[in-house]
C-alpha cells in the first residue's frame, strides 16, 4: 500500500500539482488565495452606511512620506533621541537589516457614531460593522491591502509610483502627490516607516496621554504637495500630523493627524471640511519568534466637521471609530513579489496623463451623504 502523504495545516491551493523532489512531495503554498476566499466569503448583507466607513476608515493615506534611504542614524537633530529610543524599543533595526517582505491579518470594528449637533447632542444606537484585512508590503512605499467590512470589499496598493485604490461603487482610482505609506501601517504597525516618517518630524513639546508622559513630534504636508493634492474644486489647505512617544518606553502611544479642505463649485458659496483621525495603540508585544514590537490592538476615532456660510443648520459633525486587533504576522513571506503591487494598466495610463484631483475622490462623494 502507498504511503499517504502528511497532512498540511498551512492553507494550500488544492489545483496545483505536487513537485516530486527527492522522493519529497512539496506543495506550493497560496497564502494570498487563500486570504482572498476568506474575505469573499465575508460580503454578504451589505450596509449603506458602511460605505461611508470604509471610504474614511479603510485605508488612508499618512500626511507625509517616508525619507528615502535614511539610516537611523543621520536623523534630524530634533527628532534624533526620540526617534533612536523608539527603535531600540521596537526592534526595528532588524527590519532594517534584511527583512524583505512582511504579511499582516487583522480583524476590525467599524462604528458610524450618530450626528453630533451644534448643541452637542449625540444620538442612541451606533451601528457597528465586523470584518477583517489582509495585508501585504515590501519597503514603504509596496504594499497591498485588502479589507472587507458590512458586506463591502475594497482593496488599495502602492507600486512605489502610483497609490491606487478600488471600491466597488467607483472602481480603480489613483491618488496623486508624494507617495505616502498607507496609515495603518504606522498605527505601531511598521516600526521601520513610522523611524522613517517621522525623522524629519519637529520637536513640539511634551503632553500627557493616558497618565503617560510623552514627547511630541509634528508633522506637516508642504505645500507643493497640498497643491498637487488639490484641484479646481478641491482645495486642500493643510494637512499635519503628531506623533505621541512615550518618554519611559520610547513606544509610540498615539498618532493623531487633521486635514481642511476648501470645496467650491462654480455659482456657489465656499464649503469647508475638517477631518480629525486619532488612534491609541495597544498591546505593545514582540511577535511571535521574532525581537520586533508591535502594536497588536488600538482604537481609531474621527472627527468630520462641515461648516460654511451656505450650511443652513450651522456646524455638522459626524464621529466615526474603528477598534482592531491584530491576528498574525509573518516575514519573508515566499513567492511575494514586485509583480504582486503592480496596478491595473487602465489606471496607470490615467495616471500619467490625467490633471484631475490629488485625494481619493470617494471621500468628498461619501461625506456629502452625511
Amino acid at each position: 500500500m502507498q504511503r499517504l502523504a502528511p497532512l498540511m495545516e498551512e492553507p494550500v491551493d488544492q489545483e496545483e500539482q505536487d513537485q516530486e523532489r527527492g522522493g519529497r512531495t512539496v506543495r506550493t503554498k497560496s497564502w494570498k488565495k487563500w486570504i482572498k476566499t476568506q474575505l469573499q466569503s465575508m460580503i454578504i448583507h451589505k450596509k449603506p452606511d458602511a460605505k461611508v466607513l470604509l471610504s474614511v476608515l479603510g485605508c488612508p493615506l499618512f500626511p507625509v512620506p517616508p525619507l528615502s534611504k535614511m539610516s537611523l542614524q543621520q536623523v534630524s537633530s530634533s527628532a534624533q533621541y526620540i526617534i533612536q529610543h523608539f527603535a531600540a524599543a521596537t526592534g526595528c533595526k532588524k527590519l532594517e537589516r534584511g527583512i524583505k517582505n512582511t504579511f499582516v491579518t487583522g480583524k476590525i470594528t467599524m462604528t458610524m457614531m450618530n450626528d453630533l449637533s451644534g448643541s452637542a447632542t449625540v444620538n442612541a444606537s451606533p451601528v457597528s460593522h465586523k470584518g477583517c484585512f489582509v495585508m501585504w508590503q515590501m519597503l514603504p512605499e509596496k504594499w497591498l491591502i485588502e479589507l472587507v467590512a458590512g458586506g463591502h470589499k475594497i482593496s488599495a496598493g502602492s507600486d512605489g509610483e502610483i497609490a491606487w485604490r478600488y471600491t466597488p461603487w467607483l472602481g480603480d482610482h489613483a491618488a496623486k502627490g508624494a507617495i505616502r505609506p498607507l496609515r495603518r501601517t504606522l498605527q505601531g504597525l511598521d516600526p521601520l516607516t513610522i523611524s522613517s516618517v517621522f525623522s524629519s518630524a519637529q520637536f513640539v513639546g511634551e503632553k500627557e496621554i493616558n497618565g503617560k508622559d510623552c514627547f511630541v513630534l509634528k508633522l506637516s504636508t508642504d505645500q507643493v504637495d497640498l497643491t498637487r493634492r488639490s484641484d479646481s474644486t478641491a482645495e486642500m489647505i493643510k494637512h499635519v500630523a503628531f506623533g505621541y512617544f512615550s518618554q519611559k518606553s520610547g513606544l509610540l502611544l498615539c498618532l493623531e493627524d487633521s486635514s481642511l479642505t476648501r470645496i467650491q463649485t462654480p455659482g456657489s458659496l465656499p464649503t469647508y471640511w475638517e477631518t480629525s483621525m486619532s488612534s491609541w495603540m495597544e498591546d505593545y508585544r514582540a511577535i511571535e519568534g521574532s525581537e520586533v514590537v508591535i502594536a497588536h490592538s488600538g482604537r481609531t476615532d474621527v472627527l468630520i466637521s462641515r461648516f460654511g456660510e451656505n450650511l443652513k443648520g450651522g456646524i455638522s459633525v459626524t464621529r466615526m471609530e474603528e477598534r482592531w486587533t491584530i491576528d498574525d504576522v509573518a516575514f519573508d513571506v515566499p513567492g511575494l513579489s514586485i509583480d504582486c503591487f503592480i496596478p491595473p494598466k487602465e489606471m496607470k495610463m490615467d495616471f500619467h496623463h490625467q490633471d484631475g484631483p490629488n485625494t481619493f475622490p470617494e471621500l468628498l462623494d461619501e461625506r456629502q451623504k452625511l
